[in-house]
């Protein structure tokens, strides 16, 4: 009789037996389709980071669903449009015409001078005004190309139609008197003479000795350094970063008043609120307010500090105004430019802010060092 084989298995042999079947018998994902799951999570994830940091399009004044066009406006070479409003005496029977470049956040209807100016000196030195809103801003159109060379060349096309002359004088406040430093780069030939009233600095220009910059960068309120840093190495992602209400966002966007000086909330607090704030920003935020703060902390083509003088026969004259308390451009930097730069006329006041320019009495003394010649 035929007989079997006996195995003996011991315990532990059997347990590693039990284990490795479980194992086999365990789900497994095959390796292409893990990578390519993975994929579909990066994209998508990529996908609605990149739709997360787009700011909406802008409200296009005119267009259907843009606010209505009140203002007079120009056509310019591209096809955008420049909203401006005039000042002052008659153009036609004017001494001197001045192009006034406004503030950020702020429109053609915020000149400063078309209050504050006195009646006697409109008349007596024949002085008109045109300003305009910057693009993106009020009712001219945005333009997404927009640098610190292209905006010049709006302003000499608006003077242009306006049949300004071949020389018109320009005066910027804050950010629009930085876009002065650009005039004076690119259309020398054009001005009869420029003002700078508290022209916001910009920390990465050329020139400035960084031990100087730091420390007036470093003196800016935390959230404020790392709004202007967001602004200057990732333009793009500005909108996004100064919109969210858990990131550190520029003081001026909360309307904190820890950024202004003593002088500042007083004369703040004693003016009357601005009419025309709700067209400011009406096409959009992103190409008016975001847009500036680019540009304006951009990188830039050129630094004022390499600037040559536009007047070497005394044909005109380039001031420069500033506040020692200002908390939002430091005067020390402001000085040292003026300091590099020797053809600037350099005005420091004592115990002025950044919003000096409404206080009284300082557009008639603008307005006289820059048109009456000095032997």
């Amino acid at each position: 009789m035929a007989g079997g084989v006996n195995r003996k298995i011991s315990a532990a042999s059997a347990r590693a037996h039990t284990r490795r079947a479980k194992q086999n018998s365990s789900f497994q994902l095959p390796s292409g389709l893990f990578k390519k799951a993975l994929v579909v999570l990066f994209v998508g994830f990529f996908a609605w980071a990149y739709q997360a940091i787009q700011p909406p399009p802008p409200k296009i004044c005119g267009s259907s669903d843009g606010p209505p066009v009140t203002a007079s406006r120009i056509k310019l070479r591209d096809g955008r449009h420049l909203a401006y409003k005039e000042h002052g005496v008659p153009k036609d029977t004017a001494k001197n015409k001045i192009v006034f470049i406004h503030a950020f956040d702020s429109c053609r209807h915020h000149v400063v001078f078309d209050r504050s100016l006195s009646p006697d000196i409109i008349e007596a030195l024949g002085v008109y005004i045109v300003s305009f809103d910057r693009p993106g801003y009020g009712e001219s159109d945005p333009n997404p190309k927009r640098t610190e060379k292209s905006l010049v060349f709006d302003i000499e096309e608006l003077a242009d139609k306006l049949a300004l002359g071949p020389k018109f004088y320009v005066i910027g406040i804050s950010m629009g008197g930085q876009v002065v430093w650009s005039c004076l780069k690119y259309i020398p030939h054009r001005l009869a003479g420029a003002a700078l009233l508290a022209p916001v600095v910009n920390y990465w220009w050329a020139g400035f000795p960084s031990n100087l910059s730091n420390e007036a960068y470093y003196q800016q309120p935390w959230n404020d350094q790392w709004a202007l840093r967001v602004a200057h190495h990732t333009p793009w992602l500005s909108y996004w970063w100064n919109s969210q209400m858990w990131l550190p966002s520029h003081s001026i966007f909360s309307n904190s008043s820890d950024i202004l000086s003593q002088q500042d909330k007083k004369l703040i607090s004693g003016r009357s609120p601005r009419i025309h704030a709700g067209q400011v920003r009406q096409q959009g935020e992103f190409e008016s307010i975001f847009r500036d703060l680019n540009v304006g902390f951009g990188k830039w083509e050129f630094s004022p500090l390499e600037l040559e003088n536009p007047f070497p026969n005394n044909e005109g004259s380039v001031h420069l105004w500033q506040g020692d308390e200002d908390r939002l451009v430091p005067a020390v930097l402001q000085r040292y430019i003026a300091q590099q730069l020797p053809w600037i006329h350099y005005h420091e006041l004592p115990g002025a802010g950044h919003f000096f320019p409404i206080d009284y009495g300082i557009a008639d003394a603008v307005v006289k060092e820059l048109l009456i010649k000095k032997e």
